[in-house]
């Protein structure tokens, strides 16, 4: 069976990300996550589970 990919995801893109996290120490885990938080112009909010497919729905069409 042939994987569906995201546009402008293909297997290798996936291969990378995959190696990028396998290969990401607890503490380059931490930082990433933690400048994540700190960019410019974006909000981290919890989300009740069953809310987030309306959420997703919400964003893919403000785009």
């Amino acid at each position: 069976m042939k994987s569906k990919f995201p546009s402008g995801w293909n297997e290798e893109r996936v291969r990378r990300v995959l190696e990028h996290y396998e290969q990401q120490t607890e503490e380059e885990a931490v930082a990433e996550d933690e400048a994540a938080t700190e960019q410019e112009g974006q909000t981290f909010i919890a989300v009740p589970t069953e809310l987030l497919p309306k959420v997703r729905e919400l964003i893919a069409r403000r785009k």
